[in-house]
């Protein structure tokens, strides 16, 4: 599963305002080998955590390249699941790594394709001098990829854009309050957001949530009603934080779970401007 809230924003108003904030959490296995969010030690432009299970190596959830490309991935949540389909996050480093196609020729193109995968919803962007891009596909939604309006703040989580769950509509809420407080430092903006990110109310009962999971028990629908899942073996294990400003100053911080405890966290920060 995962949750991403995000807000952006082409032209601020300000110099002090943001062209994107974006909130992440990455729901996993906590046993699920991963390797924690660093720039790519084959391609240095790339920054992003990495899956280590075998046979998915090298596919992500979220990640964001120095020439402002950015690509997010939730699954959809579902009763079944083809164990034989396609690794979803590779469509996330395939995009990154893409120098033909821009955001929406990428979802236009996964979208023949969707088919190969088990529910996914992907956002693709580009955030370039000119203009910035946000792009919408899932594969259990419409057949045609979105671009979205800016200054809109969206929700993600495990089913499609903006779907009304409980968890969703809460934590967009919190997300809402945070980032229209203009006191807030950066660094004080990232701290909010991380609080954000580890909410653990429970939103239940949510009846929408309930029956697009049907087949799952009803301890893990509960426990993933709440925007920070936390089960015995299964959970939010990283939250990320993506600050673009309107110099194009990317701060990138990483919070992640050590060694299986969901006592033990390790947070790391990366600071880049974005290359023309």
């Amino acid at each position: 599963m995962c949750i991403i809230f995000f807000k952006f924003d082409p032209r601020p108003a300000s110099k002090n305002a943001y062209r994107l904030i974006l909130a992440a959490n990455r729901d996993e296995l906590y046993n699920r080998p991963s390797k924690a969010a660093d720039f790519w030690a084959n391609n240095s432009e790339i920054l992003s955590g990495l899956d280590l299970e075998y046979g998915k190596e090298g596919g992500s959830w979220l990640g964001i390249s120095k020439r402002g490309k950015l690509a997010a991935i939730t699954n959809y949540l579902e009763g079944r699941v083809n164990p034989e389909a396609q690794g979803r996050g590779f469509l996330v480093t395939n995009y990154l790594m893409d120098k033909e196609q821009d955001s929406y020729s990428y979802l236009r193109k996964l979208s023949t394709e969707g088919h190969l995968y088990n529910g996914f919803n992907l956002i693709t962007a580009e955030f370039k001098t000119k203009e910035d891009i946000v792009c919408y596909y899932g594969n259990r939604g419409s057949p045609e990829p979105i671009q979205l309006k800016p200054a809109g703040i969206y929700g993600l989580s495990n089913s499609l854009l903006d779907t009304p769950w409980r968890k969703l509509e809460h934590g967009k809420h919190l997300f809402t309050s945070v980032v229209n407080n203009q006191l807030l430092s950066s660094d004080g903006l990232v701290q909010e957001l991380l609080g954000v990110l580890n909410n653990r109310e429970l939103n239940t009962p949510d009846p929408a949530q309930e029956s697009q999971g049907k087949g799952h028990s009803k301890p893990l629908l509960e426990a993933l009603s709440a925007v920070c899942v936390c089960s015995p073996h299964y959970g939010t294990r990283t939250n990320t934080v993506i600050l673009i400003d309107a110099a194009g100053n990317v701060t990138f911080t990483e919070r992640t779970m050590l060694n299986c405890d969901t006592s033990q966290w390790s947070t790391s920060s990366f600071q880049f401007k974005l290359q023309e």
